[in-house]
């Protein structure tokens, strides 16, 4: 079945306790959280203390996507939070053993470990990650904000990892972000995609969250 994770990012902050709400309501099982530092990406988001609160009105699955520079560094900001699945970027690591060393941290820490690549990064760069990963995120649209057009080109690294993990009997989930709608999910979930994260779909959808997330759940891969 397909998990949806719909973007906290595209929430109504001056009511962000009603969009929880709704949130709740619905039958989506994870919830996306951004953290941007402003370099990494053009944009800046909100960080652990913000979660801490959001924490207080969710038990669902928390999906946290860290776009920053200093992902070894930045996985120690959410002790005390509750994290599920941490993502971080592979263009923000020096190399392949940085890498590793970010993974092992996020597990020792008893958090699920992710690592997304943005839309011009070649998916068979991680290669030598995906036995050690429970997820990879792949970015349908450039990082950093919110409504951008989703970027039909990157399936094809969906229909890659999916073979990739067939191959090796590896188990991890490939998430697609960025773009998602009822017609774009339609086609990573075809391209092998386990979980969309949607935001201005589900949080400002005119025939109202549930309806929205209920419409991606209901896409098979056929």
């Amino acid at each position: 079945m397909t998990i949806v994770a719909p973007s906290l990012l595209s929430a109504d902050f001056l009511n962000l306790k009603s969009d929880l709400e709704r949130f709740n309501a619905s039958n989506a099982q994870w919830l996306h959280y951004d953290v941007m530092d402003g370099n990494f990406v053009p944009n800046i988001s909100f960080g652990p203390q913000i979660l801490k609160q959001v924490n207080s009105v969710t038990d669902k699955f928390i999906d946290v996507h860290i776009m920053v520079d200093n992902p070894l560094e930045a996985v120690d900001y959410f002790d005390g939070c509750k994290v599920d699945m941490l993502t971080f970027h592979y263009e923000a690591v020096e190399d392949y053993e940085q890498a590793k060393e970010v993974i092992t941290k996020i597990h020792q820490k008893g958090v699920k470990a992710s690592i997304s690549v943005k839309p011009q990064t070649p998916v068979e760069v991680l290669r030598p990650l995906l036995n050690e990963v429970d997820m990879v995120l792949i970015m349908s649209v450039e990082p950093g904000f919110g409504g951008q057009k989703f970027m039909h080109e990157v399936l094809s690294k969906c229909d890659w990892l999916n073979q990739y993990r067939q191959q090796h009997d590896l188990a991890y989930l490939i998430q697609i972000d960025g773009g998602i709608n009822s017609v774009t999910g339609e086609e990573a979930v075809k391209h092998h995609c386990d979980c969309l994260v949607a935001g201005s779909y589900c949080f400002n959808n005119p025939k109202g969250f549930s309806y929205a997330v209920d419409s991606l759940l209901s896409l098979k891969n056929d």
